[in-house]
């Protein structure tokens, strides 16, 4: 028997009002317990106010909250089928001589669509939220000085001091090191104003300095000279470099490829971006993995009994599922496995799951 347009609408927009108060939940219990942390550590900060702290507290929301929404498609579509059952709904749509595939479909369809929704058009706003919220943990509670930004043009980087500051630019970074291939480095004073340049083949982060090699030094009034190294000093560790990097996430679904691109072409790994891409990718599809695991999961009730135990014995295993896959990611970040399993196995094995599980407990 075809399920009809009503009852798909009806299965559909159950799922959908389900899905939308567990993430309403969720996101509130996350926006307080960030924003309680950010109340710590602001604490000695006095130029974090409380109205900022607020505002940072909100704008952090799309980093942890982007991980929940697989488990709140989970809860939601587990409590959707539990309640249909419940109130006998489903009971009737089987005696009718619907199969448990039809009716899932509608919120299969709905789960794929919020993937979909979510990558395309909300990733990119999500993505300026992360980029606004680092700046401001950088600036207020951090109190970062440095910063890195890579571009077409090459990598820019920007050091500021108290009695000088400069600019680097460099076309390209040897792979695997923190070497800068043809540097230019503009030196300015307090005022912001040029006082010297750099030319340099080379310039290697050591010991708290940047070690030029090959270096034309040019300044106002005087006339261009040469030194074989040249010691630039700068409060930059590796660490802090890796950490001035733009992550992934905030970095928008569309801007990815073209970021990805200019990465590779400075000599820069991109792994973690291309990783990142591909999850985005993937993401529909692991949602509905996530539905079909709730249907095994809360759809046994009707032969088996046990409301809680099933229900438990789902969440467990989806936790299991997520831990599974951080270590998949984890391995594909640093590519002991290749990048397409990492970002796609999740989902393929969620679908593979939960279909089997399902055609193991139904006969439709």
């Amino acid at each position: 028997m075809r399920l009809s347009t009503t009852l798909s609408t009806y299965i559909g927009r159950q799922f959908l009002v389900w899905f939308f108060a567990v993430l309403g939940g969720m996101l509130a219990i996350i926006f307080l317990l960030d924003t309680v942390e950010l109340l710590r550590r602001a604490a000695n900060k006095p130029d974090a106010s409380f109205e900022l702290v607020l505002l940072m507290g909100f704008l952090k929301l799309p980093e942890i909250g982007q991980e929940v929404v697989p488990f709140v498609v989970l809860f939601g579509g587990m409590y959707t089928f539990w309640r249909l059952t419940r109130t006998q709904e489903l009971v009737v749509a089987r005696a009718s001589g619907i199969s448990a595939w039809q009716f899932m479909a509608p919120v299969l369809i709905a789960a794929g669509l919020v993937g979909a929704l979510q990558v395309m058009l909300l990733n990119p706003i999500y993505s300026a939220m992360i980029s606004r919220y680092e700046q401001m943990e950088n600036r207020y509670l951090r109190g970062q000085t440095s910063s890195l930004d890579i571009a077409r043009s090459g990598i820019w980087l920007r050091q500021v001091g108290e009695r000088q500051s400069y600019v680097v630019h460099a076309e390209s970074v040897t792979p695997g090191t923190l070497v800068l291939n043809s540097v230019i480095i503009l030196l300015q004073n307090p005022q912001s104003q040029v006082t010297g340049r750099l030319d340099s083949k080379t310039a290697e982060l050591q010991d708290g300095n940047w070690v030029l090699t090959d270096v034309w030094f040019n300044e106002p009034g005087r006339a261009p000279h040469y030194l074989e190294t040249y010691a630039l000093p700068t409060e930059l560790t590796e660490e802090r470099i890796q950490e001035s990097f733009a992550s992934p996430d905030t970095l928008s679904f569309w801007e990815l490829p073209g970021f990805i691109e200019t990465l590779e072409e400075t000599g820069l790994s991109a792994v973690r971006h291309r990783l990142y891409w591909h999850t985005l990718l993937a993401q529909p599809f692991l949602f509905c993995a996530m539905v079909l695991l709730a249907g095994a999961f809360a759809l046994r009730q009707v032969r088996k009994g046990g409301t809680m135990t099933l229900i438990g014995l789902g969440l467990g295993t989806a936790l299991v599922f997520f831990v599974l896959k951080d270590v998949v990611l984890a391995l594909g970040t640093s590519g002991t496995i290749p990048v397409l399993l990492s970002a796609w196995a999740p989902a393929g094995v969620g679908v593979m799951l939960g279909t089997a599980a399902l055609l193991h407990l139904e006969d439709g």
